[in-house]
């Protein structure tokens, strides 16, 4: 790593006072627009910007009690007793001013390893983010099913964040959010909105589901779709007159779907396609990708459930899903392969950056070497 991008945290030493330490690399990363920080025992502090890792190689190797104080420094003791039995945490922290941080701790090797992903104060909006409007459509559905879904750290948490913000700048819904820790903390508009924390609120993303659906919501976020228990009774609710969004660690439409269908037993697949079938409303996947030039963009699978698309879900036909996709833009759909191969005939994104994350990279390089009018133009 280069003299120039070694970050200066001023005369402190991890040693003389962690917290203090730890607060000014977190101010750091936000000033640096690094999106994580990452304390691990022996490494020096590591930062992830615009999606890569860079250790801080002039600063000092984290030791053990440095860990360990730094841990104590951010969790309450609730929250370190519930570590001690379980060896990992997921809990929020924030630094007034500057912004909140997700935390992850685990124990590795016998010390503690510690992951801060930044969450800024203020919630972007839809169009600041680059999110296709047709999900302004989606979040102000009166009921239904809508799944937000890509894999860790492709910004599902502010897609989502950025949805409800549209939602309550516009509708008067009653708002529920069971998460995993808090992230983004909204204030109410039009919209009444109640955020509860996993572990602290409530014991578990099923029974506050359920005791949710007593509290006269209009709608249900649920920081993640897991479990049976979960997902079944997120059906039942979009059946009954609440619109329920949803996030999966899924790549795709397709594995969203298919995901939620493989989790119930066998005898039960016949039924639970019809039911899924209806009260689906949309499927949003999507990835984050390096822009040329610096910065990330993120590229969008969109998949309304249209006639075709329930049709597809009760016949059990997954494989159909990204065709069907792809020549669905009049009814507002859009394949991740199309998104990709967008992003690189308008010079956005590298073509190997977008090959490295389609699930289908043939037939993203068909797309790209074809000209807008459809014909070869050479790879």
């Amino acid at each position: 790593m280069s003299q120039a991008n070694v970050v200066s945290v001023g005369d402190l030493h991890p040693d003389r006072d962690p917290g203090a330490y730890l607060d000014e690399l977190l101010a750091l990363v936000a000033h640096t627009d690094a999106s994580d920080l990452h304390i691990t025992v022996p490494s020096p502090p590591i930062f992830r910007t615009e999606g890569r890792l860079e250790a801080q190689a002039g600063l000092p190797p984290i030791a053990p009690n440095v860990a360990q104080a730094m841990f104590k420094h951010v969790a309450s003791d609730e929250q370190r007793a519930a570590f001690d039995r379980e060896l990992e945490l997921d809990f929020a922290y924030s630094l007034p001013g500057i912004a909140r941080f997700r935390v992850s701790a685990l124990q590795q090797r016998g010390s503690k390893s510690l992951a801060f992903r930044r969450v800024p104060f203020v919630i972007p909006s839809i169009e600041e983010m680059g999110i296709p409007p047709i999900c302004k459509q989606f979040v102000v559905k009166p009921r239904g099913l809508l799944l937000v879904t890509g894999a860790c750290g492709s910004g599902k948490s502010t897609t989502l964040a950025a949805m409800l913000r549209h939602l309550n700048e516009t509708q008067a819904r009653n708002v529920i959010t069971i998460e995993d820790p808090i992230e983004f903390l909204f204030h109410n508009d039009k919209c009444f909105i109640r955020q509860r924390e996993l572990g602290y609120d409530t014991k578990t993303f099923y029974t506050a589901l359920v005791h949710a659906l007593r509290h006269d919501p209009d709608v249900i976020v649920i920081g993640e779709m897991r479990d049976l228990p979960t997902i079944s009774t997120a059906i039942t609710a979009a059946e009954t007159g609440h619109l329920v969004i949803g996030t999966m660690h899924t790549i795709d439409a397709a594995q969203s779907v298919d995901r939620i269908l493989d989790i119930f037993p066998p005898a039960q697949q016949q039924q639970i396609r019809l039911q899924f079938a209806q009260v689906l409303e949309a499927v949003l996947s999507q990835v984050l990708l390096p822009r040329i030039g610096g910065g990330r963009v993120a590229a969008f699978e969109i998949m309304p459930a249209t006639e075709g698309i329930r049709r597809i879900i009760r016949e059990g036909k997954l494989l159909e899903i990204p065709i069907n996709l792809e020549q669905g833009a009049a009814e507002g759909k859009q394949s991740m392969n199309q998104a990709l191969a967008d992003l690189v005939k308008r010079g956005i994104v590298a073509p190997e950056e977008a090959l490295a994350n389609s699930g289908n990279p043939s037939r993203l390089k068909e797309m790209i070497a074809k000209t807008s009018d459809g014909r070869p133009r050479g790879y």
